[in-house]
């Protein structure tokens, strides 16, 4: 697959590094050269110091060849333009990362693609959707609802009250008939996507797959009862993920934004006038003014400044106070793991998180959602399976599923089920698969369309 890279910042040399080793055909572009040799270092790609909204520039580095083309400059304006650009001149996908959250309005959708530009990525109003899902269940690391909750995946860390779940191999801890799976386990240094014969430990990270009905049996079982329902929430820093965040905040919810630029705090105060929020003007590294404004009495904190040392250590600073749920911006990939053995509560990342959500584009499946298990090498996504495709030919015991790749569940008819290996997946099922980061790809053969034949002819 031929794809085009237009920036070499964050997201766009993250994703470079990841696509890199899938062994395709990259081109990373960029005014910057600097930018572009520190993108590309140890990266089996090539790098062009061009302008991405030059024609000139774009039909060099191939564009009329172009699968995919992704426009992730700091520049939305250059984002939109490269992306047209790139349309007419032939690329076959095109993705755009924005700053303005008009434009991901659904009405707005048909307008856009009538430009030229297939996708539209706003990572700071995806890593306010992980915020809220993450608030909303102070108990979980990481939670994501399938086709409006008709399966539920939660991220736990197992503490000494979960003793039910030691000792026991996942066979026996979850046979055919269990309500739940565990699909991945994240333990120190490693991700592990287990099999039967496998163990839960203590201080494991545990992704289960369940239906909604089960959840609180489920928070029972996990040792999850003492954690407090989050009803206040203080946030550091009022930037676009603090105002998304608040913007989608359940009605039972109120906030407080601590920032220190007052300014900002006008400018926050006209844009969240119809939410229940509070904008205070000082710093949330202050331990006497969080206490003024009633941290003991706050069941989350956020911390969303573009600094990730100040972030983690706010956390730590919260939790001291008695918070027991915290979220962190991480920006800083090397930070991740340490933020996570901090026992930070939910770790943002938006580059992990646009990643998730631009890789999908690449895939030949009909593939409709991708997540990033952020703290865990793996990822989870949803296929749709196609008639004739491989996964429909027989039950998932006998698919054959390289080590490293489970399927957790399907929705069928909008029921979700758990997946056994008897299990008959059909055509029109929503399937979740779970997958180490670096085999993602290979999920690609089980459910793409089959080639030639009649079924491609009506197709």
């Amino acid at each position: 697959m031929k794809i085009i890279i237009a920036g070499a910042g964050a997201v766009g040399s993250h994703l470079a590094m990841l696509l890199s080793k899938e062994n395709h055909d990259i081109v990373l572009l960029d005014e910057d050269a600097d930018k572009l040799a520190r993108a590309s270092e140890g990266l089996d790609l090539m790098t062009l110091a061009l302008k991405p909204t030059s024609i000139s520039a774009l039909k060099e580095a191939g564009t009329p060849q172009a699968d995919l083309f992704i426009g992730v400059t700091p520049s939305e304006t250059k984002n939109l333009t490269s992306c047209m650009l790139a349309h007419q001149l032939g690329a076959h996908k095109t993705v755009a990362r924005i700053d303005n959250a008009e434009y991901i309005d659904p009405k707005n959708a048909a307008f856009f693609t009538s430009m030229g530009i297939g996708s539209l990525i706003y990572p700071e109003a995806l890593a306010a959707q992980e915020i809220v899902d993450g608030v909303k269940r102070s108990w979980v690391r990481q939670y994501w609802e399938v086709r409006g909750g008709a399966l539920i995946i939660l991220g736990i860390k197992l503490r000494e009250e979960a003793t039910q779940l030691y000792g026991k191999q996942l066979k026996d801890l979850c046979p055919p008939d269990s309500p739940y799976h565990i699909v991945a386990i994240k333990r120190d240094e490693s991700t592990i996507i287990p099999g039967g014969l496998d163990e839960l430990q203590q201080n494991d990270i545990a992704y289960f797959m369940t239906t909604k009905r089960f959840v609180p049996s489920l928070r029972q079982l996990v040792g999850k009862d003492g954690y407090p329902d989050v009803k206040r929430m203080m946030l550091m820093g009022g930037g676009r993920i603090a105002v998304q965040t608040c913007h989608r905040l359940p009605d039972y919810m109120s906030a407080k934004i601590l920032e220190q630029d007052l300014a900002r705090c006008r400018q926050l105060a006209d844009l969240l006038e119809n939410d229940d929020v509070m904008v205070i003007n000082g710093d949330g590294r202050d331990t006497q003014l969080l206490l003024d404004e009633g941290i003991r009495k706050t069941q989350a904190f956020c911390a969303l400044t573009p600094e990730t040392e100040t972030n983690i250590l706010a956390c730590l600073a919260a939790k001291r106070m008695g918070v027991r749920k915290t979220v962190a911006l991480v920006e800083n990939m090397e930070y991740i793991t340490m933020a996570e053995k901090l026992d930070i509560g939910t770790i943002i990342n938006k580059k992990t998180i646009s990643a998730s959500h631009i890789y999908q584009m690449m895939l030949d499946a009909d593939v409709t959602s991708v997540k990033s298990l952020t703290i865990a090498d793996a990822d989870v996504a949803e296929f749709v399976a196609v008639e004739g495709s491989m996964v429909t030919r027989m039950p998932v015991m006998k698919l054959g599923l390289p080590k490293g790749i489970t399927i957790g569940g399907i929705v069928r008819d909008g029921v979700g089920q758990l997946v056994n290996g008897r299990t008959q997946i059909e055509a029109g099922d929503l399937v979740v698969v779970f997958s180490r980061t670096s085999m993602f790809k290979q999920l690609d053969q089980f459910f793409k369309r089959p080639k030639g034949g009649l079924f491609a002819m009506f197709h």
